[in-house]
């Protein structure tokens, strides 16, 4: 895959008149060998592009759920080349982004990541904990393999950062409210007004996430942004029901897509 097919996911959904709906699973959770057939769940569920968390020690912008998700997952001995190995093997017309760590696209050097993970199918990048500024130097080089570093905006975002992502590629991440992932009970007033700020900046669909965890929610997001991203609420429900993740995953997936 490429990055174009980020772009060409949110043109569909514009056209539909509905947000693209961003759903995530860690890769390892409850088993490296279920990521294939979870993927295939949530696209059948109506998935327009596909998260796929790389487990990592001290994920600092997770909370309890997708951390607890990611311990399970490395102690049952997952690793990034496993992952890639996996995903390489999937075939879905939907787009795959990695979110992942700093640390770990280091370890394995930069443009060998992005190599690595364009070969694997790979069509964007979301990294939390990569400063903007440090992975804007690396912008040409992704977009010349055709994978897309994902962008980060926040209530806290400054103009000058917001003008800097209008650069980039993909779509904005929009953190909704301040703080690490986890399903909240509502949908923060501020959403609204931040997404409007972002895009007097940014040219590239916002999709919001951070707290979306009902059809409710996702459906007021949903009319406020381009995509809606939920995680901890589906994973939650994976742990409710390891043994049918993706009978869960899939059911899941629906109820938000038939919301949006």
């Amino acid at each position: 895959m490429d990055k174009s097919r980020i772009k060409d996911a949110f043109q569909k959904t514009r056209q539909e008149g509905r947000a693209a709906l961003i759903p995530y699973v860690t890769a390892g959770y409850p088993t490296l060998g279920m990521l294939a057939p979870l993927v295939r769940a949530l696209e059948a569920g109506g998935a327009d592009l596909i998260e796929i968390g790389i487990p990592f020690s001290d994920p600092l912008a997770d909370g309890p759920i997708l951390q607890e998700a990611a311990t399970r997952a490395l102690a049952g001995g997952v690793r990034v080349q496993q992952i890639l190995d996996v995903v390489s093997g999937i075939e879905t017309s939907v787009p795959l982004l990695f979110l992942t760590y700093v640390n770990l696209v280091y370890r394995r050097g930069i443009e060998q990541f992005i190599r690595d993970s364009h070969e694997a199918g790979i069509s964007g990048l979301i990294i939390p904990d990569w400063p903007w500024v440090e992975s804007a130097q690396h912008q040409a080089w992704a977009h010349d393999h055709d994978v897309a570093l994902i962008p980060f905006a926040a209530p806290t975002s400054t103009d000058p950062h917001l003008d800097a992502i209008a650069h980039g590629h993909g779509f904005v991440y929009t953190v909704s409210v301040t703080g690490v992932t986890g399903a909240r009970t509502t949908v923060d007033k501020g959403l609204a007004p931040l997404v409007t700020r972002i895009k007097e900046h940014v040219s590239l669909p916002v999709a919001v996430g951070f707290g979306i965890s009902t059809p409710e929610q996702a459906r007021e997001t949903g009319r406020i942004a381009d995509g809606v991203i939920v995680g901890s609420a589906l994973v939650k429900a994976l742990m409710e029901d390891p043994d049918h993740a993706p009978a869960v995953a899939e059911r899941f997936v629906k109820g938000l897509r038939d919301a949006l």
